[in-house]
């Protein structure tokens, strides 16, 4: 590993995972000549590329594992209606997760996580454009995103967290807002609210339709998409071979897994562990106009416009991938949002949905080699949609070249926890 490869790099690869951050990291292989194979167990944006709020906001990346992250999840404990979830049968791999994640929550380490995502933040929305510009047809919609607060001091603790962004190098563009301006700009605020903080220069999309596009572009420049769940990846020497439940096996020269919470599965070698944490979002008719996406920090929920009507998204629950959508998670977020939100239809929700986003216990994802062959991406926790593209873009350099970007450093899949 390190070297460069004097040969150009692998001709072929299998990219397992076709979400965004595998679809991205398979067209920019194809951008470099590479054959590619998709494969995916349910296919294209099945997991937690569908359901999200869609936000492609750099300025807003910030790491989960801050001091107030922990002082919060404590008090969560006893609240089965707090937006962060932990269930009390959690097993034991999750109490070793949970106690590596409140170990990270020191300033120090959430620092280094902010540090460590400012170089991927100036690079996102550019590696977006690469992809509309190249065949990509879905739209990218820029605007602000407004976070909205009963009161001006509730705003402060999101501003300190701006500030602390703007300190690491990331650019932050804010301006304050109140009375007849903050309702123009979203115009579904309620009378509770009072104060307003206009994130600017961010963009959003509706996800599955921009990763079924993007799935098509890269159909359309040769890849096949297969939809098989694969129980095994072996490399060596000379290329990959992976093993699905049902049918033959598939080599290649390289792999890609980027499986999301599934990674350790197909992974074994990761030190730093990935859980599952489960973010809900349904649609809701609104009888005012949305002008642009709508944070809510005080109950950690996201809205952005989405067919005609505002996407609902919030909780972090930690669960297995695969359990089901727990109909409480849906009603709290309906009783922490409703006062906050007029206009809002929500007895008239539709497309409920739960997704398991990637989270590590340092805040900072896995990107890189993980052995000969073998590269994994994964564990961008709520922010695998901004960061996708340009993760793929950085991982299919590294694979083509054999040198790791310096960007991809603090990312290093063979570390360990907080290393």
């Amino acid at each position: 590993m390190g070297g460069e490869r004097m040969d150009g790099g692998p001709r072929s690869a299998i990219v397992i995972g076709a979400g965004i951050v595998g679809l991205s990291t398979a067209w920019f292989l194809q951008e470099r000549g590479v054959d590619v194979t998709v494969v995916d167990r349910d296919g294209v944006a099945a997991g937690a590329s569908w359901g999200n709020a869609g936000w492609v906001a750099p300025a807003l990346t910030i790491p989960l594992n801050s001091p107030a992250a922990l002082r919060y999840g404590l008090r969560s404990l006893l609240d089965s209606s707090a937006p962060l979830h932990i269930p009390l049968t959690a097993d034991a791999g999750l109490a070793s997760f949970l106690i590596q994640f409140a170990a990270n929550c020191r300033p120090s380490r959430w620092r280094r996580a902010v540090r460590a995502n400012v170089p991927l933040n100036e690079e996102c929305i550019e590696a977006f454009d690469v992809l509309v510009a190249n065949g990509v047809d879905a739209p990218v919609t820029d605007g602000p995103i407004t976070a909205l607060f009963r009161t001006t001091n509730d705003a402060e603790h999101l501003l300190a967290e701006l500030r602390e962004l703007g300190n690491a190098g990331q650019h932050v563009d804010v301006t304050g807002l109140s009375g007849e301006a903050l309702r123009e700009q979203v115009p579904l605020a309620s009378s509770a609210i009072k104060a307003g903080v206009s994130v600017n220069g961010q963009r959003y999309i509706d996800p599955g339709r921009f990763v079924h596009a993007l799935g098509d572009a890269v159909v359309e420049r040769g890849a096949t998409i297969g939809k098989q769940e694969v129980r095994q990846v072996d490399n060596s020497d000379s290329g990959v071979t992976v093993y699905p439940f049902h049918g033959d096996p598939l080599t290649a020269d390289a792999v890609v897994i980027a499986t999301g919470a599934w990674l350790p599965r197909l992974a074994p070698k990761l030190r730093v562990p990935i859980k599952a944490g489960r973010g809900y979002s349904f649609t809701v008719p609104v009888d005012r106009p949305i002008p642009g996406p709508i944070y809510l920090p005080d109950v950690r929920v996201a809205c952005t416009p989405y067919n005609g009507g505002l996407r609902v998204a919030g909780t972090m629950e930690f669960r297995d991938p695969h359990y089901p959508v727990v109909s409480e998670r849906i009603g709290a977020i309906i009783t922490s949002t409703a006062p906050l939100l007029d206009g809002v239809r929500w007895d008239e929700r539709t497309d409920v949905w739960v997704g398991p986003r990637p989270v590590t216990p340092d805040g900072r994802p896995l990107i890189g080699e993980l052995s000969r062959n073998m590269y994994v991406a994964g564990g961008h926790g709520m922010w695998g949609l901004t960061h996708g593209p340009v993760t793929g873009r950085l991982l299919a350099e590294q694979i083509t070249t054999g040198k790791q970007p310096d960007l991809l450093r603090e990312f290093n899949p063979l570390r360990r926890t907080g290393r």
